[in-house]
């Protein structure tokens, strides 16, 4: 089999790089390991918390024993099915901070500005409105973006107290201003989950010149400097005449390269695998975001808490199933926040996600009844960790070590991001809802208590990036270059969250398919003009924490 491009991962980038190629004439075959997204545990989004876990759709990753949390391994949920972890994921859509990209831009990702990438944001999306400056949407893109309906009182009253606490509104954090409190957007469409699979893959299978291929990648074939095709298990190889392009995710990525023989020198040897591109940065500069869940136990009975009896949710899943609509047709994080955790930061480095169930991400829920929970913590920590080889067996899974709370930095962010949560949860009209806190709880309060709280109960938000990272060609640890080809072999890209230099402040599916949108465009010798639109930056951050105090201070 051969085709003129080899895109090896049908996840966010890779769909959409498909799409894109085919779209211009390019014939392509996309090789991947996972099966099809059919069936209610992906396409229903509240059911979100079910196909992570599943074999049948997620590779099963998990840490070795994190040294600074416990020594507890941690999961590490990456899908394997069409659609990649857009089909496994919550379904949130972020694009980030427009200061984000500006820093890639510094770091060497020349060309990937705020005002370069956002076009390729737009042209990703079909935004359904709601409030906001239309001129930072897209509004003819695969990608359908749509907001809850937020009928449970919980969500207005945490945006409500989020304002009164001093830190502002947003009426759209993907355009003008991500800082303040706000709707949730989200990747859903008339009721169901709407991955890159049902956006950009399937419409591009549906094109003569785009086929799929089932099958794990044991290598990329790499003959005279030059890649030439991918090998699979069990022998079979297929061909690009023009070139491959990986797009198999942070953890997969970064692998693929290493068994190619891409990567540390040293590493490869001490695996038998010959050395045909010494790059030390392959497979570091792993970086994630960890989370709290901050539980209440709720003062009246106004949480989702009766539909996850087994009766409750057999209503919602007939529902769903019938009409999509309800709460089956919501992945019921439907509100959110953005802040400064103090003055002199330029930026939002806390994200909150709000659910009106105390739950876990797995979906069992303590004995509270009613209660909620606001999902916070750290934006950008300084640790890193590294996706390193086990063995030269592509069967066998990578050593994956993040390296969670490894600076003092890490933990007094996510102190000071847990206290600020608290102090908004007793703000007006949120508190009119609080009965006790459930997790940390009241008694954990000195910095001793919330460290151990932090260590047994903190997690990965999913969100892993950075272990190919994009820079100058005389970086010795830039892995792509600005035009996503990987330094030292000719006729092969990356295009995944892997090329990050940094962690996007928020969720990472929306930027993991703009990467593939403007890569695309690299590949095509092409690329669309930068719009220099304006983001909205706190006029006194220097100085003021929000918004209350900088007004407190002027009035002095």
């Amino acid at each position: 089999m051969e085709a003129d491009y080899v895109v090896i991962g049908a996840g966010s980038a890779g769909c959409a790089m498909a799409y894109r190629l085919t779209e211009a004439g390019k014939s392509v075959l996309v090789v991947e390991h996972g099966g099809s997204d059919w069936g209610p545990f992906i396409n229903m989004p509240a059911a979100l918390s079910y196909p992570m876990g599943m074999k049948r759709y997620d590779w099963g990753y998990a840490t070795e024993p994190e040294p600074h949390m416990g020594g507890r391994r941690m999961a590490v949920p990456r899908g394997k099915v069409i659609g990649g972890s857009s089909s496994i994921n919550g379904m949130i859509y972020v694009r980030g901070h427009a200061r984000d990209f500006d820093t890639w831009a510094a770091m060497g990702a020349d060309g990937w500005s705020y005002a370069d990438v956002l076009p390729y944001f737009k042209r990703a999306e079909t935004w359904h409105g709601g409030t906001g400056d239309p001129a930072y949407r897209g509004h003819d893109g695969p990608v359908h973006i749509t907001r809850g309906p937020r009928k449970n009182p919980l969500y207005q009253a945490f945006i409500d107290a989020g304002v009164a606490a001093g830190y502002g509104a947003t009426d759209d954090y993907n355009g003008y201003r991500q800082e303040g409190f706000g709707a949730f957007e989200t990747s859903i469409y008339r009721g169901k989950r709407w991955s890159a699979a049902s956006a950009y893959l399937k419409p591009a299978l549906r094109r003569p010149n785009c086929a799929l291929v089932r099958g794990l990648v044991e290598r990329i074939e790499i003959e005279e400097g030059r890649a030439t095709g991918v090998r699979l298990a069990g022998g079979k190889v297929i061909r690009a005449r023009a070139e491959v392009i990986l797009c198999a995710g942070a953890i997969n990525s970064p692998k693929i390269l290493m068994l190619s023989g891409i990567g540390p020198g040293k590493h490869l040897t001490e695996h038998g695998i010959p050395v045909l591109a010494d790059r030390s940065g392959v497979g570091q500069n792993l970086q994630d975001h960890l989370e709290l869940y901050i539980q209440f136990a709720a003062s009246q009975p106004v949480s989702i808490a009766p539909y996850w009896s087994l009766w409750g949710k057999a209503l919602v899943g007939a529902q769903w199933l019938f009409t999509k609509t309800g709460l089956g047709a919501s992945n019921n994080f439907e509100a959110c926040g953005f802040i400064r955790s103090d003055k002199g930061i330029e930026y939002p480095d806390i994200q909150y996600h709000f659910l009106p169930i105390a739950i876990r991400y797995d979906g069992t829920r303590p004995p509270s009844g009613h209660g909620f929970q606001i999902h916070t913590g750290p934006m950008r920590s300084p640790s890193r960790g590294e996706v390193t080889l086990r063995s030269a067996q592509a069967a066998e899974a990578p050593r994956i070590v993040f390296n969670y709370m490894a600076h003092e930095k890490d933990w007094h962010d996510f102190r000071r991001a847990i206290r600020l949560t608290r102090e908004i949860a007793r703000t007006a009209p949120l508190a009119g809802f609080v009965d006790h806190e459930l997790q940390p709880g009241d008694a954990a309060d000195s910095d001793e208590a919330l460290d151990a709280v932090i260590r047994e109960h903190a997690e990965s938000a999913y969100h892993p990036c950075g272990t190919a990272r994009m820079g100058r060609r005389d970086d010795p640890m830039s892995v792509v270059d600005p035009a996503n080809r990987v330094i030292g072999v000719d006729g092969l890209r990356l295009a995944d969250s892997s090329i990050f230099p940094l962690i996007p402040n928020g969720n990472l599916n929306a930027p993991s398919i703009m990467v593939g949108e403007k890569a695309a465009d690299h590949v095509l010798g092409r690329s669309l003009p930068s719009e220099n639109l304006e983001a909205w930056i706190a006029p006194d951050w220097r100085h003021a924490q929000r918004e209350s105090h900088a007004l407190a201070q002027a009035a002095e």
